[in-house]
């Protein structure tokens, strides 16, 4: 059996505390950003930025999760990279979204 190459697209990268809806489809060479979520369905033939919701065929932005400011500080804050103690430290300051006080020593 003859062997086709294909293109190489570069590396697909799926960013930190993603949602991926059901069936949706990621082509080749995509980035997604931290935070973004993407809809049941949707064919993602774009990067994604940090922190918006798309959604479609192909996948369009629909809107942002947040204000730009606010997602350059959970950019900055970076939870993702904590230790489970260092959130659980933190709990209360990420479920109450109080992030001047997390981006005060970066949690400490």
């Amino acid at each position: 059996m003859e062997q086709i190459k294909l293109p190489y697209k570069g590396d697909t990268v799926i960013g930190n505390d993603v949602w991926l809806g059901y069936e949706s489809t990621i082509m080749p060479g995509i980035t997604i950003g931290d935070g973004a979520i993407v809809a049941s369905k949707s064919v993602v033939t774009q990067d994604v930025p940090a922190y918006c919701v798309v959604g479609g065929n192909p996948a369009k932005i629909l809107k942002y999760r947040f204000e730009p400011n606010v997602v350059d500080k959970l950019l900055e804050i970076a939870w993702w990279n904590w230790s489970s103690e260092k959130i659980t430290l933190n709990l209360k300051a990420i479920t109450n979204n109080e992030l001047e006080l997390l981006l005060v020593g970066n949690g400490s």
